[in-house]
């Protein structure tokens, strides 16, 4: 059975501080390319397979225009969010599906409700349901079903492996990682989500991240329309206060973090992270991340340190703050 790196491979990525004790580590893999695309940094064992889960979106994305789905701004950018479920984000996502004569049955991810705080209180105040269009892939299956319209493909079991779209998906993502898929598993919201390297995929994102609108390559032409849509609408990508809303609002930088602990980041100068935590948890990637590009003189470090003051790092005690989650000495 294929599996990803093991607790040998990996290194200290961030550390749980409590009171002066440190509580918990988190241990895993990283690797910097800078804006020429060259290694600059590796940490851990960044050989192994991961699954990327949503940093994969971005591949995902650019696969669906390219195949035929024409949409930007605030659509393109939503087509590779992992939105938090407010209604201003359901609003595109209808739009995005209204555009194609499709709705909201024909989206093959699962009910949910939305992530956001505030937006699930009011639904459930108003006794409504979960709903497909909440949950925080609906924008990736919009885009998916438009490029299937596009195409003449069939929506109906646009989420089979062996669909033509899915097959063109891979293909792409074969092509921007530079190396064969290992393994197929099905995600969260149902969609297939490819096995490829931590290094595979810093090197598709970095492809990604420095692509040019008027590249004479398609590929790089959507590429660099939608890492712009991105960065003109950080709020689609995740929602309000969430970490990588914030750090493309703090640092202009393109950032989509995945399940289980993946996360991508490209600099204005495109110098690149993507690493995982072997423990799966999301809650020091964005840190990581930034300070990552920091030590690789792509980000300042005092942008660096004003984020982190507001990403949810604070450790409590009574309510109250009595710890930090930090860099860890493997970094």
């Amino acid at each position: 059975m294929l599996e990803t790196l093991t607790i040998g491979d990996a290194v200290e990525l961030a550390i749980v501080e409590r009171n002066g004790f440190v509580e918990s580590r988190h241990a895993g893999a990283a690797v910097v390319l800078s804006a020429d695309g060259e290694v600059v940094g590796r940490y851990g064992d960044v050989d192994a397979l991961i699954l990327p889960r949503s940093s994969l979106k971005p591949l995902q994305a650019i696969a669906c225009v390219t195949a035929g789905a024409s949409l930007e701004g605030e659509q393109l950018a939503l087509g590779t969010a992992s939105h938090s479920g407010t209604d201003r984000h359901v609003e595109v996502v209808r739009e995005m599906l209204a555009a194609g004569g499709l709705n909201e049955d024909d989206l093959g991810c699962p009910p949910a409700w939305p992530s956001d705080a505030a937006t699930r209180q009011d639904m459930i105040r108003d006794h409504a349901d979960m709903a497909r269009v909440r949950m925080n892939c609906s924008g990736k299956h919009a885009l998916m079903l438009r490029s299937c319209v596009a195409t003449g493909w069939p929506t109906e079991g646009y989420l089979d492996p062996a669909h033509p779209l899915q097959l063109h998906i891979r293909e792409v993502v074969e092509r921007l990682a530079g190396e064969k898929i290992a393994h197929t598993s099905i995600d969260g919201c149902g969609a297939p989500v490819h096995a490829i390297t931590l290094l595979g995929l810093a090197r598709a994102v970095h492809r990604i991240g420095t692509a040019s609108e008027r590249s004479p390559f398609a590929l790089h032409r959507v590429a660099g329309a939608l890492v712009r849509a991105v960065r003109e609408n950080p709020w689609t990508i995740a929602g309000p206060g969430e970490p990588d809303t914030l750090a493309i609002e703090r640092l202009g930088v393109f950032a989509k973090g995945g399940a289980e602990g993946v996360m991508i980041m490209v600099a204005p100068d495109g110098t690149t992270v993507a690493l995982k935590t072997l423990d799966g948890s999301l809650r020091a990637a964005t840190l990581v991340a930034a300070t990552l590009l920091a030590h690789a003189g792509a980000l300042r470090d005092a942008d660096v340190d004003a984020l982190a003051q507001e990403l949810p790092l604070d450790v409590l005690g009574g309510g109250q703050p009595v710890g930090r989650i930090r860099p860890g000495a493997g970094i």
